[in-house]
């Protein structure tokens, strides 16, 4: 499995022990007894493989996706205050990044009202690396791995019907009102008009270290500088299964795309551990950078086909919280990811 990670995969080593080791806690299990957690990786990636089957090969989840090239320049005074990672030098970081759909049906439709993802890879200096996976939903649909675990139980579909048991579904629905405000979100939003067209959301709380160790905690986003477009009732009927892609792809030929990250800033109270819970609009932003995409690429071969963009990857500055969801996806990444390296 080592041999085929990224780079970005072995930065932080210690940090990242340390993180994986709080996941394990926060999930219940003993010290040094992560197969007694209530919710393993193993359960959630079969579990997912319930629900779209198996690709061999190929990612479980967000399956579908576009792979893209680019850079990121840092704001390095207004980022100052708040982080002393090397993200925010100011000068240009390389970027590997991959647009995605959710789930693991590598023929969803384009205009499902699934969630769209954005994952990034930073090359930063000295061999440090970078992760970033988001979504262009402001809150996730699971505070807790049981919740997600339940929900792809829900929708295994039923062997009579090859669809989802509606009862199921009704009955997972109304045992976890932590998956409904994502629900809800993609319910009354039309997917995007394009990838170039969203904001992608962080989903997570992080902790932002400056060099005098003060800590600020800020939920992220990157927010399209051409201006969040969605599909029209009438497009959502009318448009090709596959046109995400291609639409990517030309639009960076004629010239670049690009986001301004921008870092909201927490307050007393806020959530911090739950990604299912907006903070409230009026917390003070800050834009700490711009990313540009210069060129993007069917994923076959292409630079983010073998990343695995585990969130735990992060930069000296950039530290996680202790949310069960984040912890949960390091180790769910990893499972998933050793599977289709092995040709699973």
């Amino acid at each position: 499995m080592t041999s085929n990670m990224s780079a970005g995969e072995f930065s932080g080593t210690h940090r990242l022990q340390k993180w994986m080791l709080a996941g394990v806690l926060a999930l219940g299990a003993p010290l040094g007894m992560a197969a007694e957690a209530e919710v393993t990786p193993d359960q959630v990636v079969s579990a997912i493989e319930g629900v779209f089957g198996v690709t061999p090969g190929q990612r479980r989840n967000h399956i579908k996706g576009t792979c893209a090239a680019g850079e990121f320049v840092g704001d390095a005074k207004a980022a100052a205050a708040y982080s002393r990672s090397a993200l925010f030098s100011g000068k240009a970081v390389p970027v590997v990044a991959r647009f995605s759909l959710a789930g693991g049906n590598p023929k969803a439709p384009d205009v499902a009202k699934s969630a769209r993802g954005m994952a990034l890879e930073f090359s930063l200096p000295k061999g440090e690396s970078q992760h970033m996976t988001m979504l262009n939903t402001p809150v996730f649909g699971a505070a807790q791995p049981r919740t997600f675990l339940d929900m792809m139980v829900a929708m295994k579909p039923d062997p009579a019907t090859g669809k989802p048991d509606p009862e199921k579904i009704k009955a997972f629905k109304a045992s976890h009102p932590d998956n409904l405000a994502q629900a809800d979100f993609l319910a009354n939003n039309n997917p995007p008009l394009s990838y170039a067209n969203s904001a992608y959301f962080g989903i997570h709380t992080f902790k932002f270290v400056n060099r005098a160790n003060q800590t600020t905690l800020v939920r992220w986003r990157f927010v399209p500088q051409e201006g969040e477009k969605r599909l029209s009732d009438a497009e959502l009927k009318s448009m090709p299964p596959n046109f995400l892609e291609q639409a990517l792809i030309d639009r960076t030929k004629p010239g670049p795309l690009r986001w301004d990250m921008v870092i909201a800033l927490g307050e007393p109270g806020d959530p911090v551990d739950d990604p299912t819970l907006a903070w409230p609009a009026n917390r003070k932003e800050v834009k700490v950078g711009t990313l540009t995409i210069f060129s993007a690429m069917p994923q076959q071969g292409a630079a983010c086909e073998k990343i695995n963009f585990d969130p735990l990857v992060l930069s000296d500055g950039i530290e996680p919280t202790n949310d069960p969801i984040l912890l949960f996806r390091s180790p769910a990444y990893a499972t998933s990811f050793a599977k289709r390296m092995g040709g699973m």
